[in-house]
């Protein structure tokens, strides 16, 4: 009981001193830090002391608000989804930015501070982007933990089984089905709902930037749960396809990020409006948040918070308190330039126009382009003329070592040479 205590007072003070520094930095997005949890390591995230007591890294505690410390307790598992998903978040978003001036860095990250840097205390495109990333990866991680048994509090989505038989519309027989649902589904239900729990904790929707963050990261979790797609697996003897059981898939995530990318390249200055959206577009959202249409009792706030495919929460006692949460949605972003049409739903949407990313800034955490590698024969965002922000590069011969001629030997060794080849790389002044 001893070593429980002491674990105990270091957590509770590891979680002051990060209360602390989170409202001592009002700037900075409320719901942001536990992106930090992709730095944390690996987590061994919860394990038993004894009876009712768990212990949490403090590392991974220190970037978690109270209420995503509370989700992470009642859900055993779901950490190591979010820290995977957090991870998926950042190496997308460097490949998608790779050759851009700002390529998503995170290499000035430190304990408390937040991952991304300065740049997402300014509402542009770039942290318009960062939101909608970090939800969507959290989406697509919790979805997929669940149909892979991860996750103790849901399973894969058996919703689909319920449905009427499906039928061939390509000459058979009315109402004989060429296939029916079967196997294991990812629960994009419960990837949707747990991501507006534990991403938007934090994102009361009372401020234009908090309406942007809630935007962006709704815009996410709607680009993971539109690409799920119908995957299909034929049984019978000698490969005949007597019966086909089908299922929902998830993409991969690369292809949520090139969504991403396409909607950051068109995305939309706005500013808010008094009226709230209308009935159709307030069914919509409900229905979005419940796509699979779980009953009462599995949803957030329901009779029965405890059951499979539930997202455990005591912080959500009364239906009023739940119709208030959905109101954080419930608002209208218009578009700054009036003649533009209003944003949709999976739209990234910003606030102000994007910091030149050229020069070192440490104000805003710009590491600035000097010293970048460049293409001199592009005339795109990667050429040496954009990139350089026409400083002039540098053109440089260097001799680069890699293997070669790689053959497997039997058994069981693949042996490779060194070959050394010639390379000319460009680097901006």
């Amino acid at each position: 009981m001893e070593l429980v205590s002491i674990v105990l007072v270091c957590l509770m003070a590891v979680s002051a001193n990060g209360e602390v520094e989170s409202k001592s930095k009002p700037g900075r997005g409320r719901g942001s830090m536990w992106w930090g949890i992709a730095k944390a390591g690996e987590p061994n995230n919860i394990s038993p002391l004894a009876n009712g007591m768990i212990y949490m890294d403090p590392a991974i505690h220190a970037t978690l608000r109270r209420k995503q410390r509370r989700l992470a307790r009642e859900n055993p598992g779901v950490l190591a989804a979010i820290a995977k998903g957090a991870n998926m978040a950042i190496n997308e978003c460097q490949h998608q930015f790779r050759n851009r001036r700002w390529n998503c860095s995170t290499r000035n990250f430190l304990r408390g501070k937040n991952l991304f840097g300065k740049i997402v205390e300014r509402g542009c495109r770039e942290t318009a982007f960062i939101y909608a990333i970090t939800s969507a990866a959290v989406t697509h991680s919790i979805a997929r933990a669940c149909s892979e048994g991860s996750i103790e509090s849901c399973t894969c989505d058996y919703s689909h089984q319920s449905r009427a038989p499906q039928a061939s519309t390509m000459g058979a027989v009315a109402g004989v089905r060429d296939w029916e649902w079967g196997g294991c589904s990812d629960n994009i239900g419960f990837g949707f709902k747990f991501s507006r729990e534990f991403v938007d904790t934090g994102e009361r929707g009372r401020t234009l930037r908090e309406k942007m963050n809630l935007h962006n990261n709704e815009a996410g979790r709607a680009h993971v749960q539109s690409e799920m797609r119908q995957e299909c697996k034929c049984h019978g003897m000698s490969g005949s396809c007597t019966v086909k059981t089908c299922w929902m898939r998830l993409p991969s995530f690369r292809v949520v990020g090139d969504l991403l990318k396409d909607r950051f390249d068109g995305a939309s200055r706005v500013m808010v409006s008094n009226s709230l959206r209308t009935s159709v577009n307030e069914a919509t959202l409900s229905n979005r948040a419940n796509p699979n249409g779980l009953k009462a009792q599995n949803q957030i706030g329901g009779s029965s918070p405890g059951g499979p495919n539930s997202v455990s929460s005591n912080s959500i006692h009364a239906r009023s308190h739940q119709q208030k949460k959905i109101n954080r949605y419930n608002f209208q972003l218009k578009p700054h330039n009036p003649d533009h049409k209003p944003p949709g739903t999976k739209d990234l949407v910003y606030l102000e126009p994007s910091p030149g990313f050229c020069d070192r800034n440490p104000r805003l955490g710009i590491q600035g382009t000097h010293g970048r590698q460049c293409n001199d024969t592009s005339i795109g965002v990667d050429g040496c003329d954009l990139m350089c922000c026409g400083r002039g590069y540098r053109t440089q011969e260097v001799i680069v070592v890699e293997r070669c001629a790689c053959t497997f030997h039997w058994c069981c060794e693949v042996k490779c040479k060194l070959c050394r080849t010639k390379k000319i790389i460009h680097t901006c002044l």
